[in-house]
């Protein structure tokens, strides 16, 4: 019996998750504001690689189309950089509602 409670229980706390930022400042506002410096550095990353990606790579070298893909790593990571958010998935939350289980 205590089995079969304890996987409805995982069984319905799996259904009911949702992702939420681990930002406990910011998830508590609602809003997440931005500053006008971070806006503009997005959007100049956000240009560059739209014009990466209309680009014409077939005239290019194969040294020149690797400098582009470094450039875009870098981008993306600079990108990922500035986000700052950071999510749960569900099975990272499950292990945790596990893990709080076994201690207490």
């Amino acid at each position: 019996m205590k089995k079969v409670t304890l996987s409805l229980m995982f069984f319905a706390m799996s259904l009911t998750v949702i992702p939420l930022p681990s930002i406990a400042g910011e998830a508590s506002k609602g809003t997440i504001t931005v500053t006008p410096e971070k806006q503009a550095k997005a959007e100049a990353i956000l240009l560059r690689l739209t014009e990466i990606k209309n680009l014409d790579k077939t005239n290019l070298t194969s040294s020149e189309k690797k400098t582009l893909k470094k450039e875009v790593k870098a981008l993306k990571k600079e990108m990922k950089e500035n986000s700052r958010g950071v999510y749960l998935s569900v099975g990272a939350i499950i292990i945790i509602i596990l893990l709080l289980i076994l201690i207490l």
